[in-house]
Formats: C-alpha cells, structure tokens, sequence
C-alpha cells in the first residue's frame, strides 16, 4: 500500500503540514481518509511520511525514538536516523519518505537515508508532492494567505492534476 502526498512549510513564526488521504495498492484506492502526518515530540515537530504504509510507520517510531535520545533536537534526530536507514539491513530496504518540519526546520528524508533541507523551507513528498510544491511557492509568493491555507489549497491543486491524491486534507499546524 501506498500513501500519497504530503506538503509542509513555514512561514511568519508558524508551520503547518497536510495530507491528502488516499492510500493506493496498485491502481485500486485502499482508502479515503488515511491520516499521515502526526505531532511528535510535546507536540513541537510535524512529520508526514509517503510511501509504503507500513515502512513509514516502522520509520516515524524509530525517529520518535530518535527525538527522545537527543532531547527534541531535530537536526541530530534526523541526521541520527538517515545513518541508521543507510547502515541497517533491514531499514535499508524500506521505501518510504519523511517530511519533517519545527518552528526552525524543514527535512526530507528519502529511503535511501538522504536528508535535505529545502532553501525555502517546503517540503513535498508522494505522487502529488510535485504538483502541490509548484502551487505552494506560487502561493507563498503571490499571496498572503496563511501556512494552513497555503497547504490546503495546494494540495487541492495537487489533487485536481494527480490520481493519486485525493481531496480529503488532514493539517495539523505549530
């Protein structure tokens, strides 16, 4: 099973991050509302994870872990969970990917254990993450709209281009 598109960002002091709920095996829509993103960590970091459900999962308990070793700090806890993705085995073949964002950061990290940090802050993942990252920097650029609105009118966007992404939008906001 596949989860779909996820979209973060910040913007003036606040982030927030969304998710379509589509899940996909295949060409068959498994379900309408998944929910994909969480609050970790005394609710201070957002996460949203694309890809095969069940990898993503495994990798949002392990960087909780990791987040609770280094105290919250989110650059260690990323960069701590890439090295464990690339050295493990068994992590290693897990196809999944992670948005991770704080009030200071914004982190992609792929299942080959790369972490990015965006220049602008907005990170995009899943089959309608292209689409939804092209609006949102419109939006940021051309609008004034809040960092809940930005999200949620760009993964609408998204939605109306990728078939793999839905319309019903989970966000959750720092």
């Amino acid at each position: 099973m596949k989860a779909t598109t996820i979209l973060g960002l910040r913007k003036n002091g606040k982030v927030a991050i969304g998710c379509d709920g589509q899940v996909t095996t295949g060409e068959t829509i498994m379900k309408y509302r998944a929910r994909k993103i969480r609050k970790m960590y005394n609710d201070r970091i957002l996460v949203g994870f694309a890809g095969a459900t069940a990898d993503a999962l495994t990798l949002f308990e392990r960087f909780e872990t990791k987040l609770e070793e280094f105290r919250g700090n989110v650059p260690r806890s990323v960069i701590e969970l890439a090295k464990d993705w690339r050295q493990d085995k068994i992590l290693r073949r897990l196809e999944a990917f992670l948005a991770i964002l704080d009030r200071e950061h914004s982190y992609i990290v792929s299942g080959a254990g790369d972490v990015v940090e965006p220049d602008d802050g907005i990170v995009a993942i899943g089959s309608g993450g292209p689409y939804a990252l092209a609006a949102a920097r419109a939006l940021m650029k051309y609008t004034d709209l809040s960092p809940r609105e930005i999200v949620e009118e760009s993964i609408k966007i998204a939605a109306r281009i990728c078939i793999y992404t839905n319309s019903e939008i989970f966000i959750e906001e720092l």
